[in-house]
């Protein structure tokens, strides 16, 4: 493997897309930060690139927070000039409205909303001096639509969508790709499977046909293919789905 002189920083870098993320850029010789609540959860992580012959450092990191999210930022500028920021913060909650608190309701948009606006000014602030680099922020099917018992969640996904078309607007003529990606569909993982069995019963969740949920390391190639795309034809938003929507 080449390791290139750049490196990779995701904000929200869960067991899932988040990983899967890190694995893929790592395998294309950036050197990838990872930061999430309890950084330790990481070391796995790092050691599978590592055995891979990629290089990735964990990083405990409050994202609603203003200071650590800088902090981590300047960590991987540091190492070595970062190419792109990637805000991966889930937040996912679902309450009947009555039962959605103000603490919830403000405790979703910080974590969905608040996080990525310091995540992308932190980063734009980096980056504009060199006039290159590309900040992308992982949405979902709240960002385009209300749903039963996602007041919170909604309302946060659709102020982040809100907010990336802002930031693409002002600094995409400065030379900043920013893109926002809708996962507008179940990921395959554990906690998804669980929740399918719960609604339609265990049986039907142990069969799924292959394909229908979404393979989180399949989501990585996209993010990795926006962020190799030529500026005179950048994507901005993207959703992603599989062929089967019955999930």
């Amino acid at each position: 493997m080449t390791h290139r002189n750049s490196s990779i920083a995701i904000i929200g870098a869960g067991d899932f897309i988040g990983s899967a993320i890190a694995r893929r850029f790592a395998a294309e010789g950036y050197h990838v930060h990872g930061g999430r609540r309890g950084g330790e959860k990481l070391a796995p992580l790092g050691l599978e690139i590592e055995a891979a012959g990629g290089r990735f450092t964990g990083h405990s990191l409050d994202a609603r927070d203003e200071t650590s999210v800088t902090a981590f930022l300047d960590s991987a500028e540091a190492s070595a000039p970062i190419d792109a920021v990637i805000f991966n913060v889930g937040a996912n909650v679902q309450f009947p409205l009555l039962e959605t608190s103000e603490r919830v309701f403000s405790k979703v948009w910080d974590m969905a909303c608040k996080a990525g606006f310091l995540t992308g000014r932190e980063a734009a602030r980096i980056m504009l001096p060199r006039a290159r680099g590309s900040i992308f922020f992982t949405g979902a099917t709240a960002s385009m639509r209300g749903g039963t018992g996602y007041a919170a969640f909604g309302a946060a996904k659709a102020g982040l969508r809100s907010l990336a078309q802002s930031m693409a607007r002002e600094l995409g003529p400065q030379g900043l790709h920013v893109a926002h990606l809708v996962i507008d569909a179940g990921v395959d993982t554990a906690w998804v499977r669980e929740r399918i069995a719960q609604a339609k019963g265990d049986e039907v969740a142990a069969a799924i046909p292959p394909d229908t949920l979404m393979d989180p390391a399949s989501i990585a190639e996209t993010y990795l293919m926006l962020h190799r795309q030529s500026r005179d034809a950048w994507t901005h938003e993207l959703d992603l789905r599989p062929y089967g929507e019955n999930w």
